[in-house]
C-alpha cells in the first residue's frame, strides 16, 4: 500500500481547500473524502441531478489523485519515535523559486541600505552607451597583451616569457589611474598584484577577492580557425574576441571597473578590501597565487579573511527559461597526476618479445580506463545538495529523478526500515543521474585521464622505458591515498602477468618475479591535493550574503525576464587560484558573474568571445559585492 493511501485509510484525509493550491501544485494536509462528502443532511435523500454530477466530479477527481500517486512528491519528516510521517502538504513538480524549501534553503536578494542612492546612480552610470564603450576597450585592450603561461616556464627573473606581463601593469595603470593612485598597491614575486583598500574599521576582517592575469596559450596551428585574431580584442558591437576574454581577464577588468566607479562616486568602505592577482593560475599558480599566498597570510595570519571571491561557477537556465539558476561553487575536487613507468629489457627490434614495454603499457592504460572509480552520491556533498536544489525548483527536472531525490531525502543512515528506503532511493538517484546526465559522472566520481604517454628512442630499438602520465580530479568523497590504492589494484593482476616488479608509491606491492621489467607508480610532480574544505552555508555564514547579492543582481538585471532567482552551490571540477588560500578563510566563493551563453565558445579553445553587454553585469556584480559585504556581513 502507499503511502498516501495508507495515510488515507488511518484517518488522515486531504482536503482540496481552493483552485489555487491546485494550480501551484499544492495540495494541503486536508484533502480527501470530507470535501465531497454531501454531507449528513443528503445522506439517506434521494439523489438529485446536482448530487449525482457532484458525485461524478468527485470520483473523477479522486481517481485523478490515485492513479497520479507516482507523480505527487510526498515531503517526509520524521516523527517522535523515528518513523515517517506526511509533512503538512505535498506539491507536484516544481516549486516557484520565491517559496521556501527545506531542500534548498535560499536567502533572500541583499540591497544596500546606506548606499542605496549610491547602487541608483552607478546603475545609470553602468547602462550609459558612453560608458559602455569605454569599458569594452578597456576589456580589449587588455586582451591584446599575450600573457600566455605556460607549464615549463622557469622562476621570475630566469625566464624572458614572463616579461610580457609588465606589459600588462603599464596598461592597467595608464588604464585606471584612480585605482592605483588611490589605493595601496604592492607587488609579489615581481607580477603579483596586490591591492589594498583600507577601511574605516581596523576590527572587522577584510574581505578578499582575487582573479589572475594570465591565458592558456593559443595553439598555433589553430590561429587561422578564429573569426577574429585570438589577441585582436575585437568588439563586433556584440562580443569581445579573444583569448582571456572569459577567462579571466573579463573579472579582472570588471573589478577594476567596479573600484573606478566607486571611487569616484566618494565611497570609502568601513571594511578593508583587498584584491590579489596572480599570474600563472593557467599553469601551476606557483609563481603567483603560490607566492601571493605567502605574503597575504604573512601580512593577516591565518583565517585573517572575513570571505574570498574567485572565478569559479555562473549562472543559467539548465531547467527551462522561467527559472535562473546560479551555481557558485563552494568546495573543488581534489587532484594528482600518476605517473607510471614500465622498464623492460633492451634489445634489436628484428626480435621482439610478445609485448615491448611500450605494449605493456599499452595494456595498463586500456585496463585503467576500463576500471573507472566508483561514482557515489553522498548526504550533504555537493553533488546531492545541487540536486535537491534542482529537484525542489527545476521546472524540467525529470520527474522520475524528483521523486527519487525527495525519497533520498527522506532519511537515510540508520537500520530502519524508511531509512533503508531512502538509502535505496539515494543509490537509484545516483544511477539515474549518470543516466539522464553523463555528465555529470565528472561530479560524483575521481575522473583519469591519461594525457601525456612517452617511450622508445629509436625505431629498431626496443623500449627499454615507456611513461605515461593519469591525471586525476578527485570526488569529494574519496582521497589522495585513495586514489593510489585505485590505481596500484588495477596494475598489480597485470604486472604479476607480465613477470613485472611493481613500486608503488615507494612501497613494493607482490606481483610478478621481475624478469619481464618493472612497474613503478609516483606522484608525476609532487602536487597531489586533497579535495577542498567546504564553505559553510549557515544562517549567519557570509555565504548569506554572496547568494543575496548574486539574487539581486540577476533580478534587478536590464532584460531580465524570469520567475526568479535559484541559488544552488556546487563543486568546481577544477582548481582555481583558491587552492593556495585555503588557509586564509573558511568562506571560500568561486563565481564568475557571467552566463554560459554569454561566452561564445567556452574556455581554453578557438574563438574566446564574452558578450560585451553580459558582462557589464560582472562590473554591476562587484559593485554590490563591495557594498553589501561592506555593509551587511
Amino acid at each position: 500500500m502507499s503511502k498516501a493511501m495508507e495515510s488515507h485509510s488511518q484517518g488522515k484525509t486531504l482536503m482540496l481547500e481552493s483552485h489555487t493550491d491546485l494550480e501551484r501544485g499544492v495540495i494541503p494536509a486536508s484533502f480527501g473524502r470530507s470535501a465531497f462528502d454531501v454531507g449528513p443532511a443528503a445522506r439517506g435523500k434521494p439523489r438529485t441531478q446536482r448530487s449525482l454530477a457532484f458525485d461524478i466530479l468527485k470520483a473523477v477527481v479522486v481517481s485523478f489523485f490515485l492513479l497520479n500517486i507516482p507523480s505527487i512528491h510526498w515531503f517526509h519528516k520524521n516523527t517522535a519515535d523515528g518513523t515517517p510521517s506526511l509533512s503538512t502538504q505535498v506539491r507536484i513538480g516544481a516549486i516557484p523559486p520565491n517559496e521556501t524549501s527545506e531542500f534548498c534553503p535560499q536567502a533572500a536578494p541583499l540591497l544596500p541600505i546606506k548606499h542605496a542612492d549610491l547602487v541608483k546612480k552607478l546603475d545609470a552610470v553602468y547602462c550609459d552607451e558612453d560608458y559602455r564603450l569605454a569599458a569594452y576597450k578597456a576589456l580589449s585592450g587588455a586582451v591584446q597583451i599575450p600573457t600566455e603561461s605556460y607549464d615549463d616556464l622557469g622562476p621570475v627573473g630566469v625566464d624572458p616569457r614572463w616579461d610580457t606581463f609588465a606589459k600588462l601593469h603599464e596598461y592597467l595603470e595608464k588604464t585606471f589611474p584612480a585605482v592605483f593612485s588611490t589605493l595601496e598597491v604592492t607587488k609579489v614575486n615581481t607580477y603579483g598584484i596586490v591591492l589594498r583598500w583600507q577601511g574605516s574599521d581596523a576590527t572587522l576582517l577584510p574581505v578578499l577577492l582575487t582573479a589572475h592575469q594570465d591565458v592558456v596559450p593559443v595553439e598555433p596551428a589553430t590561429a587561422k580557425d578564429w573569426i577574429h585574431p585570438p589577441y585582436s580584442g575585437h568588439y563586433d558591437g556584440t562580443w569581445v574576441w579573444g583569448r582571456g576574454s572569459g577567462d579571466d581577464k573579463s573579472d579582472l577588468i570588471a573589478s577594476l571597473h567596479a573600484i573606478t566607479a566607486l571611487l569616484e562616486q566618494g565611497f570609502t568602505p568601513t571594511r578593508t578590501f583587498v584584491w590579489a592577482y596572480g599570474f600563472d593560475e593557467e599553469a601551476a599558480g606557483t609563481q603567483g597565487a603560490g607566492q601571493l599566498a605567502v605574503y597575504l597570510e604573512k601580512e593577516y595570519g591565518a583565517n585573517g579573511f572575513a570571505a574570498l571571491l574567485d572565478e569559479g561557477g555562473s549562472y543559467g537556465t539548465p531547467y527551462g527559461p522561467s527559472v535562473i539558476f546560479a551555481t557558485p561553487s563552494l568546495a573543488e575536487k581534489g587532484y594528482i597526476d600518476i605517473r607510471l613507468e614500465v622498464s623492460t629489457p633492451g634489445g634489436h627490434s628484428s626480435r621482439p618479445p610478445p609485448h615491448t614495454g611500450i605494449g605493456i603499457l599499452a595494456a595498463l592504460l586500456v585496463a585503467l580506463e576500463a576500471h573507472p572509480h566508483d561514482a557515489a552520491l553522498v548526504r550533504g556533498g555537493s553533488a546531492y545538495n545541487s540536486t535537491l536544489c534542482a529537484a525542489a525548483y527545476g521546472p524540467t527536472f525529470p520527474e522520475p529523478l524528483r521523486r527519487l531525490a525527495f525519497k533520498a531525502a527522506a532519511g537515510g543512515g540508520s537500520n530502519s526500515d524508511a531509512d533503508a528506503d531512502a538509502d535505496r532511493a539515494l543509490e537509484e538517484l545516483k544511477d539515474a543521474l549518470l543516466a539522464a546526465y553523463p555528465a555529470n559522472a565528472a561530479l560524483l566520481r575521481t575522473t583519469q585521464a591519461v594525457d601525456l604517454v612517452a617511450g622508445g628512442v629509436k625505431v629498431n630499438a626496443l623500449p627499454e622505458l615507456a611513461s605515461a602520465v593519469v591525471n586525476h580530479r578527485i570526488a569529494q568523497h574519496d582521497r589522495v591515498v585513495g586514489v593510489q590504492a585505485h590505481l596500484a589494484g588495477v596494475v598489480r593482476p597485470l604486472a604479476a602477468q607480465f613477470g613485472l616488479t611493481v613500486d608503488a608509491f615507494g612501497r613494493a606491492v607482490p606481483a610478478g618475479d621481475g624478469r619481464g621489467g618493472h612497474v613503478r607508480l609516483s606522484d608525476a610532480w609532487g602536487t597531489a591535493l586533497e579535495p577542498s574544505p567546504v564553505t559553510p552555508t549557515g544562517a549567519g555564514d557570509a555565504y548569506q550574503v554572496l547568494a543575496g547579492t548574486i539574487k539581486a543582481t540577476l533580478e534587478s538585471a536590464r532584460g531580465y525576464n524570469a520567475s526568479g532567482v535559484v541559488v544552488a552551490p556546487q563543486l568546481v571540477l577544477g582548481n582555481t587560484d583558491t587552492r593556495y588560500y585555503w588557509a586564509l578563510t573558511k568562506n571560500i566563493f568561486r563565481y564568475k558573474h557571467l552566463s554560459e551563453k554569454d561566452r561564445f565558445n567556452g574556455a581554453h579553445t578557438i574563438n574566446e568571445a564574452v558578450r560585451a553587454e553580459a558582462w557589464i553585469e560582472s562590473i554591476r556584480f562587484y559593485t554590490r559585492f563591495i557594498l553589501n559585504f561592506d555593509e551587511h556581513l
